[in-house]
């Protein structure tokens, strides 16, 4: 690992990396890989996932694609210096804010996107100038070993590189000194990144989700809220079966609504994934017998068994899991205290609608919140009085797909983020040049002060160059 970690600092001390052509050859290289293994990547995720190749097109290897021509067509101009204004203090000058690379990154992805959380951020470290070492997850062993056997194909092996392992290997990893770390996974492992971390004072973006709540609002037209439930069931169920953080974890509604929408959602489900649900080829399974277990635990508590009202077979060999609805589970119960992580959707009934913005506040700050509502009085509510790290009106996990705006966490659902030139600022130190001239010196600057100085101080600290310049010609009175 010394010798590894030795070469990619070597690397980045050269210089090689700066460079605006190595970084955009690198990216291309990149996309190359990606239509050159297309059918590779859908097979692994395939193998660790059970994913459809369409959904796993829409939510990585597309996603990617995407990405890096957004990167590309963007790269010349994120690279160049911007021109920043100076207070009359330091006229005549000009200053800039110059990005630059911040040095060895360590990357450490999650199973759930195993591609495209491997690979996004690698695509913004990439794009900043950065060497960086990729660590992706063992949960997921096809799509870890298709990045270790192909990134050093495609890409510069003496400034990327894969390291597979499981969590010693991340703990390894963790104790050497970084100038970035990013992680994606839960908010246990979250707080031992951050722990490590603090060490060497390395900094940090952790990208954790939680609960992500969906408000759904008793919404007027028929049209536009059958549109709501495919929406919402194509985030809960048709996103690698809710093991996605950006997933919808639970629904709040009226209880007088409450079973109009229960009835559209089961026969939403059924549109989507049949008669036989464990038997589609459009869901994908569980990712491990540990994950599995955990979710059939919520199902077995006997608080929650009771509110199970569509779905809950499972398949222990081939682990899948049917769609499941469930209401009113006891808000003390797992299910409504740890992230889901997986296709249960609880539906918390509320007395008014309005309750919501209470519940949702009352919780620790989620990723992502998602209000299904014609309501403007109620959007302003739910924009001003909670927090989280977005949050969507009418939609679901549509955010992830924009370039143009960031995607991260914020409190206990993560910090840091990026996509987009926010992935490139993520990986990036924008650095200040302040650049003057000796043909002016300013007196008033410097000691024995008196109250000329005083009054020429405050019009030289403001942006106020006119107004500055007649005080110092005795022009004006301060």
């Amino acid at each position: 690992m010394e010798a590894e970690l030795k070469e990619l600092r070597q690397t980045f001390e050269s210089g090689k990396t700066r460079s605006a052509e190595w970084r955009k050859s690198q990216l291309k290289a990149l996309l190359d890989l990606i239509h050159a293994h297309q059918q590779d990547m859908f097979d692994a995720l395939n193998a660790d996932l059970g994913k459809h190749h369409v959904e796993s097109y829409r939510d990585e290897v597309g996603v990617l694609i995407k990405s890096l021509k957004y990167m590309l067509e963007n790269l010349d101009q994120w690279t160049k210096g911007k021109k920043i204004r100076l207070p009359p203090v330091a006229f005549p000058g000009s200053a800039e804010l110059v990005p630059e690379p911040l040095g060895l990154v360590l990357v450490i992805s999650s199973w759930n996107l195993p591609m495209g959380l491997s690979l996004e951020p690698l695509i913004g470290a990439v794009a900043a100038g950065n060497v960086v070492v990729l660590k992706p997850s063992e949960l997921a062993p096809a799509s870890s070993s298709f990045l270790a056997k192909t990134l050093p194909m495609f890409l510069d092996s003496k400034a990327i590189k894969v390291v597979e392992g499981a969590a010693d290997t991340a703990k390894e990893l963790l104790e050497k000194k970084w100038d970035k770390i990013f992680f994606t996974g839960s908010q246990q492992v979250g707080r031992l990144v951050m722990t490590a971390a603090a060490k060497h004072l390395t900094p940090v973006t952790l990208e954790l989700g939680g609960k992500c709540p969906a408000v759904v609002d008793t919404l007027t037209s028929s049209r536009d809220l059958k549109i709501a439930v495919k929406r919402i069931l194509g985030s809960k169920f048709g996103s690698c079966c809710g093991q996605v953080c950006l997933a919808i974890d639970y629904l709040l509604v009226e209880e007088k609504f409450a079973p109009e929408l229960i009835e559209l959602l089961k026969t939403g489900i059924k549109k989507m994934f049949g008669e036989k649900p464990l038997e589609t080829k459009s869901l994908a399974r569980i990712v491990n017998e540990k994950h599995f277990s955990r979710l059939k635990s919520f199902l077995s508590d006997p608080k929650v068994e009771a509110s199970v009202v569509y779905g809950g077979s499972l398949d222990e060999k081939t682990l899948y899991i049917e769609p499941t609805l469930l209401v009113n589970p006891p808000l003390d119960s797992c299910i409504m205290t740890e992230e889901v992580f997986g296709p249960l959707l609880p539906i918390i009934t509320l007395n008014k609608i309005e309750d919501c913005v209470k519940f949702i506040s009352s919780r620790p700050k989620p990723l992502a919140l998602n209000v299904f509502t014609h309501n403007e009085a109620l959007k302003q509510r739910m924009i001003s009085e909670t927090s989280s790290g977005c949050i969507t009106f009418n939609d679901a996990i549509i955010q992830y797909l924009c370039d143009t705006i960031p995607f991260g966490g914020v409190g206990q659902s993560g910090f840091g983020r990026y996509h987009g030139k926010f992935s490139f600022d993520t990986f990036s130190h924008e650095k200040p040049v302040v650049r003057r001239t000796f043909i002016v010196e300013y007196w008033f600057r410097y000691p024995p002060w008196n109250d000329d100085k005083f009054a020429l101080l405050k019009r030289a600290l403001a942006f106020d160059l006119l107004g500055f310049i007649l005080v110092m010609l005795g022009l004006r009175k301060e």
